[in-house]
């Protein structure tokens, strides 16, 4: 009976030391719990914001973007990587956006999608974004800024500009000749002096040259003789006199680009219209390449040099579009445009930075005053939601009127027709 009641007041014993010990655990833990989550700051995850961009070969485009996404806590960027193939780009990125789909929250867009895609109400406009952060249009470069505003409304800013210039030859140009190019206070009459009274000096063979093949490139000239089609038929007569000099070559009806750089970098021609990768090549010898840096000065256009490159806008369909704006914003801005010009080697759009030396170091075009001049004035090709047709129409008129010199009355109706649409 007594060894009953002992193991009975043992068992007891147990139960009670087992749930003592238990509440002690319990609650040592909860205390525990309780310190740790006082001591972790409370986290949220990041919004994620798609940006379908080219290709880059250089670093600048990740380091764009891992900036933007160290300098704050709320959106993280994702690269979507699409073609360098600018066809090839624009059409994944019309059946995406033609389907509806959010699947982009910024867009990079060569300079002629814009109005394309604005009058499709496939981008968004920015105008209010702007607004409300103390933006104008005046502190980007014009010719973009141009490109992407659509019916009186602001759609892009700029990604990275590209732009037309007039190369000629420094060691052959008077002083006061380069002078009177550099400032860009001079006329299309006035180069065509310069032409005839310059070639066959030092070797050359020709006076001018500039891109008038039946191609996108015609189209571009076109927007600069005409004043961005202010003076269609001014436009077209000039272009018949370099077409036809006695200094041109024979066949420049089917000049384009390379055509153009190889006879300027030969040593053939005096003057030359074309884009800044021509420098490029001339600083880099390129094979085939004889005239030297030191030789080659740049001036603008007389009527501004029609603007090419890369525009950012915001899909009309993202869930998230003030993160793509910050981004947008950013991208565009000192910081963003910076970022690209120093360790891609792009041109910045943002107009402030043209006088950053850091910026003129990591790009020395940035160093000739005519170069600086070019870029404060950029035109647009025209701006519609049927580029390609408008495009084909100009090239068509032009290329005919050139080959020919008869219908130019004819190529200029269809011409303002073209454009008006």
């Amino acid at each position: 009976m007594k060894k009953k009641k002992f193991l009975s007041m043992l068992l007891a014993l147990s139960v009670f030391v087992f749930l003592l010990t238990g509440c002690n655990s319990n609650n040592k833990t909860t205390t525990q719990n309780e310190q740790e989550g006082a001591d972790t700051p409370e986290t949220t995850e990041k919004v994620v914001l798609k940006f379908a961009a080219q290709n880059d070969n250089t670093p600048a485009t990740q380091a764009a973007i891992d900036a933007f996404n160290g300098s704050q806590n709320k959106y993280e960027v994702k690269w979507v990587e699409m073609t360098n193939d600018s066809a090839q780009m624009h059409d994944q990125l019309l059946t995406s956006l033609s389907s509806g789909s959010d699947e982009y929250d910024i867009l990079s867009m060569d300079v002629v999608w814009a109005g394309e895609f604005a009058g499709a109400g496939f981008i968004a406009p920015i105008d209010a974004y702007m607004s409300d952060a103390g933006l104008t249009k005046e502190q980007y470069n014009s010719g973009s800024m141009a490109s992407g505003n659509f019916k009186g409304k602001q759609y892009t800013l700029p990604f990275f500009p590209d732009l037309g210039l007039l190369y000629f030859r420094s060691d052959i140009v008077s002083d006061e000749d380069a002078a009177k190019l550099i400032s860009g206070d001079y006329a299309y009459a006035d180069l065509a002096a310069m032409s005839e009274k310059y070639a066959g000096q030092a070797g050359t063979k020709y006076g001018f040259l500039y891109q008038s093949k039946q191609y996108e490139g015609l189209t571009v000239n076109v927007t600069e003789y005409t004043k961005s089609f202010a003076d269609i038929k001014g436009g077209l007569e000039q272009m018949y006199v370099f077409t036809t000099a006695s200094y041109s070559p024979k066949d420049i009806l089917n000049y384009m680009e390379g055509e153009t750089h190889t006879n300027f970098e030969q040593g053939n021609a005096v003057f030359a219209r074309n884009w800044p990768y021509q420098f490029g090549r001339i600083k880099g010898q390129e094979d085939g390449v004889t005239v030297k840096v030191d030789q080659v000065g740049i001036a603008p256009l007389p009527n501004g040099g029609s603007v090419g490159g890369w525009l950012l806008g915001i899909n009309k369909n993202s869930k998230n579009a003030e993160g793509a704006w910050e981004f947008i914003q950013f991208l565009a801005g000192p910081e963003g445009q910076k970022i690209m010009s120093i360790q891609g080697g792009y041109l910045p759009g943002f107009n402030a930075l043209l006088e950053d030396q850091e910026v003129i170091a990591g790009n020395d075009m940035l160093s000739y005053e005519g170069f600086k001049n070019a870029l404060s004035n950029t035109i647009a090709r025209p701006v519609s939601p049927e580029y390609s047709k408008v495009s084909d129409t100009i090239q068509i008129e032009a290329h005919k009127y050139l080959s020919s010199g008869e219908g130019l009355d004819a190529a200029v109706e269809a011409i303002q027709a073209a454009i008006a649409q």
